[in-house]
């Protein structure tokens, strides 16, 4: 699979219709088992395209994946690109409020329109109103109303208990709500939706892979534990921040990142139902660092993956070298990097979110002081 992005990898790969009679066919494709109504989202979080226009929210309030049909159907040979000055402003326009009251959480982009979508928390607290902002070519912002949708609805199994407590229900006074990170990144590859977040089990990180159109049986899901070279131990409750679908030796992987920053491949054949599955850590690319996006591209005959930061930068690390990489098992100390190589792209600055727009182009979002900027930018 040549993108295997986070954000549409699936596309390419939707089940062929040819040859089949039209009842079987109406059958088959994805939208069929969408039901027209009003989605009961709580909350907008990690976005992802799957097949036919559909997009997957994240509703980490709600412990929850909405499938929503968006009817952006229409594909475009050639995409133009996206470049929206202070687009947090825009958006808080036209919501009707302050900036100060607007929150983008992710974007995703169709990959047949090139249309991009953000999930928007309207407000702050436990109290911010979810919105999916579309921002089409010209850079006009509208509203997916979602008053009157066609939609599906999967519940995450196990997830965290809302309120100040870790992912087994401890109290705290430390740390983020743990119900915040039951969904922490989302992926559609051949027919599943795969989630990254924590579960209320005693090993909290885990990826589930949920079969799509929804369905409670064939949900499959394991905690996952890492060596983290960074702290120098094992982990299992450091939740995986951003993954990608790659495949290595046309076998499918999911490579993830965690804080601080070690990179992770999990082969999916061993994401089953129950399983505690040891992730291979192929690279630590340093400490006191967040990896906050990443998308898997092509370039002159060699895979990449681009990551954005929150303090080292964005990173343009050597994909190909994945497969062979030594597993990382021993103390990286001092801030230290190792493994699979990497460059730092020091031209993109403040880079927050990210997705593939074509073969040559991305469009990314970018926070530097008070500015929140869209933008298209050529792969490096």
């Amino acid at each position: 699979m040549t993108r295997m992005r986070k954000r549409a990898a699936a596309v390419a790969a939707a089940v062929s219709l040819i040859g089949l009679g039209a009842a079987m066919a109406a059958a088959s494709e994805p939208t069929a088992s969408l039901k027209s109504g009003k989605p009961d989202i709580k909350s907008a979080g990690p976005l992802t395209f799957g097949p036919d226009g559909i997009l997957f929210v994240g509703d980490t309030r709600g412990a929850a994946v909405f499938a929503i049909d968006t009817g952006d159907r229409a594909a475009v040979a050639t995409k133009k690109p996206v470049r929206v000055k202070d687009v947090a402003g825009k958006v808080a326009g036209m919501l009707g409020t302050d900036v100060r009251n607007v929150q983008i959480n992710d974007l995703a982009v169709n990959p047949a329109s090139g249309t991009v979508y953000l999930s928007v928390s309207r407000g702050r607290g436990p109290n911010a109103l979810p919105v999916i902002v579309r921002i089409n070519a010209d850079g006009k912002l509208d509203e997916l109303g979602l008053d009157n949708v066609r939609f599906a609805r999967a519940e995450v199994p196990n997830a965290p208990a809302p309120g100040n407590a870790d992912a087994r229900g401890n109290a705290t006074r430390r740390g983020p709500d743990p119900r915040s990170e039951s969904i922490t990144d989302l992926a559609y590859v051949d027919g599943r939706l795969f989630l990254a977040g924590l579960s209320n089990e005693e090993f909290s990180s885990r990826l589930i892979a949920i079969p799509f159109p929804f369905s409670p049986e064939g949900i499959d899901g394991a905690s996952i534990e890492i060596y983290h070279g960074a702290h120098g131990q094992l982990e299992t409750r450091s939740p995986i921040r951003t993954f990608v679908a790659y495949r290595i030796d046309n076998q499918p992987y999911l490579l993830a990142a965690y804080t601080c920053t070690p990179l992770v491949k999990v082969p999916v054949a061993d994401l089953k139902a129950g399983a505690h599955v040891m992730g291979k850590t192929i690279a630590e690319l340093g400490n006191r660092n967040r990896p906050l996006d990443m998308i898997v591209y092509r370039k002159d005959g060699k895979d990449f993956i681009l990551l954005a930061n929150n303090s080292r930068g964005v990173m343009k690390i050597h994909a190909d070298g994945a497969g062979s990489a030594e597993p990382i098992t021993q103390h990286v100390a001092g801030g230290g990097t190792k493994g699979v190589a990497f460059d730092k792209i020091a031209e993109l600055k403040g880079v927050v979110q990210l997705d593939q727009l074509d073969d040559q182009h991305a469009v990314i979002l970018t926070s530097q002081g008070d500015a929140t900027d869209l933008d298209t930018i050529e792969l490096p």
